[in-house]
């Protein structure tokens, strides 16, 4: 299955390549979700709730209102994770609150899992050149992402593996790395970074796995059309939370 992304900053949708540079920016929201309507799940990042320099609440809760979203940036406390829950969110997306400068923290997961289920929880586990980044792509912790992902497996629903080394990029995402990933977990899982072709949205849809993209509808690189008739019913839609 393809899942569009949309990110917000500062109350526009953009694209950023491998986090930092702002390579496109769109005040079109509601067109961006309706451009998305065919697609079970649309994925929702607030990149100022990432960095802790604001939200983008209003507009997180609208997209949850229009599709079904699965919904990161930020996601600290079970509070945050159950108030999104409530606004319409289909899953949330874990990152920095699972781990500690050491490795997973194991606590926390634990935390979120008892409270909220194990079904709505996708743990995002970022890795750039080979080890794990947190509190947005600045931070590395000691340890692949393949170590991660067999650690969390027991207490979230799925994983969302981000190559932040080709993020954005458009220049292909590591399929070996991938695979590492894929290895670790019988979870769902779901990738992104730097897909940029039908060939590699089929490689992982033959692995069943779920592609992220991103920068390569916003520039028009794939044709939203063509991922809406191919892959758009593959997999698993998400159910709204009761939590």
């Amino acid at each position: 299955m393809v899942i569009p992304s949309i990110d917000l900053q500062n109350g526009r949708v953009v694209q950023l390549v491998r986090g930092e540079r702002l390579a496109i920016e769109s005040d079109d929201l509601d067109g961006w979700i309706g451009r998305f309507r065919l697609f079970p799940v649309v994925q929702v990042i607030d990149l100022d709730a990432a960095m802790g320099r604001g939200t983008n609440e209003t507009l997180v809760r609208r997209i949850c209102g229009e599709r079904p979203c699965q919904v990161g940036g930020g996601i600290r406390t079970v509070e945050r994770a159950r108030w999104l829950l409530a606004a319409g969110a289909a899953r949330v997306m874990l990152g920095s609150a699972l781990f500690a400068a050491t490795g997973v923290d194991l606590e926390a997961a634990r935390r979120f899992s008892e409270a909220l289920g194990v079904e709505p929880l996708i743990a995002a586990v970022d890795a750039r050149a080979g080890r794990v980044t947190i509190h947005g792509w600045k931070t590395a912790v000691p340890l692949t992402a393949a170590e991660a992902v067999a650690a969390l497996s027991p207490l979230v629903g799925g994983f969302l593996y981000t190559h932040v080394d080709t993020e954005g990029t458009m220049s292909g995402l590591d399929m070996a790395a991938v695979h590492a990933v894929r290895d670790a977990t019988d979870r769902r899982l779901i990738a992104a970074g730097g897909i940029r072709s039908l060939a590699e949205i089929e490689q992982l849809d033959g692995l069943g796995i779920d592609a992220v993209v991103g920068m390569a509808i916003y520039t028009g690189a794939l044709d939203l059309d063509l991922l809406a008739n191919r892959f758009a019913s593959r997999g698993n839609s998400p159910r709204p939370s009761s939590v």
